[in-house]
C-alpha cells in the first residue's frame, strides 16, 4: 500500500496569523491554486484509489481538487481533524498571548489549558485513526493507494505514530501548503519514499 499524506493548501487564518486549528477557515484565492494545482500533478504522477479527508473547510476543499483531478471518491473523518485549540481557536496570535499566556515551563503533555485538546488526548486520536486505517487496508498489505488529506499537526502525529515515536519526542515533521509526504508499507517493511514535495506550486 501507498500512502499520500497531504496538508491543505493556503488558508485565511494564515495570512491573518490567525491561531486555526477547530476555527473553519476557508482557503484563499492562493490556496485554491496551490489544491487546483496538487490535484493535476498528483493526476499526472498517482493513480489514487481512495481520498481520507478531514471535514474542516480548508481540508475538504483541498481534497475535493484531488478528487475532481483524479475521479476517486472523498470520504470525510472526523478522526483527521486539526489539533482542537478550544478557546485559543480562531483568535489573532498576538490576542491570544495576551489573554492565555503559556504556563511557566510550557504545556505539559496532559495539559488542557485553554479547554484545548491535551497533547496526549490527540495523539491518542491519531493512533485511532491509524490503527482503524491499517486494519481496513489488512496492516498495509493491499495494492491501493491512497490520500489522507489533513493539517499539519495530525500530519506530524499520523508521523509519530508511524514510526512509533513517544508523545514527548522533539521530532517535528514540518508541511508546507499542499505539501505531500509519499509512504510504501507492506508485510516487511515501512518506508517513507519522500517527504514535503511541493514542485508543483513552483510555476504559482
Amino acid at each position: 500500500m501507498e500512502i499520500l499524506l497531504i496538508r491543505h493548501g493556503q488558508s485565511t487564518a494564515d495570512l491573518e496569523d490567525r491561531h486555526e486549528g477547530r476555527a473553519d477557515f476557508e482557503l484563499t484565492a492562493l490556496g485554491r491554486r496551490q489544491a487546483s494545482a496538487l490535484g493535476k500533478w498528483l493526476s499526472e504522477s498517482y493513480l489514487i484509489d481512495d481520498i481520507l479527508a478531514s471535514p474542516l473547510k480548508r481540508a475538504a476543499a483541498t481534497a475535493e481538487y484531488i478528487s475532481k483531478s483524479s475521479g476517486a471518491a472523498v470520504t470525510y473523518h472526523d478522526e483527521l481533524m486539526e489539533w482542537d485549540n478550544g478557546l485559543l481557536a480562531g483568535l489573532y496570535r498576538e490576542e491570544a498571548n495576551l489573554r492565555f499566556p503559556l504556563p511557566p515551563g510550557g504545556r505539559k503533555p496532559h495539559d488542557t489549558f485553554a479547554e484545548t485538546e491535551s497533547f496526549i488526548q490527540f495523539r491518542a486520536r491519531a493512533e485511532t485513526f491509524w490503527s482503524k486505517f491499517l486494519h481496513r487496508h489488512d496492516e498495509g498489505n493491499d495494492e491501493k493507494r491512497v490520500c489522507i488529506v489533513s493539517h499539519g499537526g495530525m500530519i506530524n502525529m499520523l508521523f509519530r505514530c508511524c514510526l512509533q515515536l513517544p508523545n514527548n519526542s522533539t521530532m517535528y515533521f514540518a508541511t508546507g501548503d499542499t505539501g505531500v509526504h509519499l509512504l510504501r508499507f507492506n508485510d516487511r517493511k515501512r518506508v517513507i519514499l519522500y517527504m514535503n514535495r511541493q514542485e508543483h506550486l513552483i510555476n504559482l
